[in-house]
């Protein structure tokens, strides 16, 4: 559990790195963002057959960190639409 916390920690700030402009999301938001990042590879990496869902493995890793990047994204958009 303490591992899969701090694979979401990274995979989070990765994703913030890799999400252009400044976000403005704390680091519980990072967290949460890059476990549901981390689900979703490790899911899509179950199917394709390379692990199970927590297991690490660089499919489930690339697909957790390009998820992440796209739920950066979308909580960046929301929380702009929600400001306005």
């Amino acid at each position: 559990m303490v591992g899969f916390i701090i694979a979401g920690l990274v995979i989070g700030a990765l994703a913030r790195l890799f999400t252009p402009g400044k976000q403005k999301l704390g680091l519980l938001a990072t967290l949460l963002l890059g476990l549901a990042g981390s689900v979703i590879g490790g899911t899509i990496a179950a199917v394709l057959g390379t692990g199970g869902i927590f297991d690490l493995n660089l499919i489930g890793f690339v697909v957790a960190v390009i998820s992440s990047v796209m739920l950066v994204g979308t909580a960046e958009s929301l929380a702009a639409k929600n400001k306005n």
